[in-house]
């Protein structure tokens, strides 16, 4: 018998379906670009690097929420700039810091703070953030500024456009982490010398 099973469904991890949603709810399209990290083009355009240059923790749902707190945090005009107004060439952006001040509070409402926590370099700051995500942080430049404005945005992310839709998105993932968390004491990887523990078992605090 010559059969060919037709294809008429793609599997979506399932966290990504919750954030891919969001991003549009939003306007936002996502695109993979392997000549990019990350960038937005000012026009609802997000464009994310492959996964394959990514860290065995990173996500596509914590990349598309990080931009998302960086609207937030700039502004609701700067939807339509470049990189939400950031100079890419220019030293750190002081409102980076208000960016992942709001990220951690709003993880928090909901118990994510290591789930959806930020890649790169910036996690040093993240995981120097005390259990009030608005405290002091000893030895960082621009606190002055840096703290008025999270607590601004933090209040910004509960309005639209963001507001519904974002909660709904946090949610979301939240009952994700509770519906896998039964699981994960006999979850064993399928590669042999994968020594990580799942993502998905990293509680509020650790």
């Amino acid at each position: 018998m010559d059969y060919v099973r037709p294809i008429t469904a793609r599997y979506v991890d399932p966290l990504e379906v919750i954030w891919l949603a969001t991003a549009r709810r939003l306007g936002l399209h996502i695109r993979r670009n392997p000549a990019i990290f990350s960038a937005t083009d000012g026009t609802g355009l997000l464009e994310l690097g492959p996964r394959d240059t990514l860290d065995p923790d990173d996500t596509l749902a914590q990349m598309v929420y990080h931009e998302l707190c960086h609207w937030i945090t700039n502004g609701v005009d700067t939807f339509h700039e470049r990189d939400w107004g950031f100079a890419l060439d220019a030293e750190l952006d002081w409102r980076e810091h208000a960016c992942l001040r709001l990220q951690a509070a709003l993880n928090d409402e909901h118990g994510l703070r290591p789930l959806l926590a930020p890649t790169s370099g910036f996690r040093a700051y993240y995981d120097a953030l005390p259990a009030d995500p608005f405290g002091p942080v000893e030895g960082w430049p621009h606190e002055e500024q840096v703290v008025p404005l999270a607590r601004e945005a933090f209040a910004r992310a509960h309005d639209q456009p963001w507001g519904e839709t974002l909660q709904a998105a946090l949610r979301a993932t939240a009952a994700l982490q509770g519906t896998v968390a039964p699981f994960l004491a006999d979850y064993a990887s399928e590669h042999g010398d994968d020594v990580l523990p799942s993502l998905w078992g990293r509680a509020p605090g650790a």
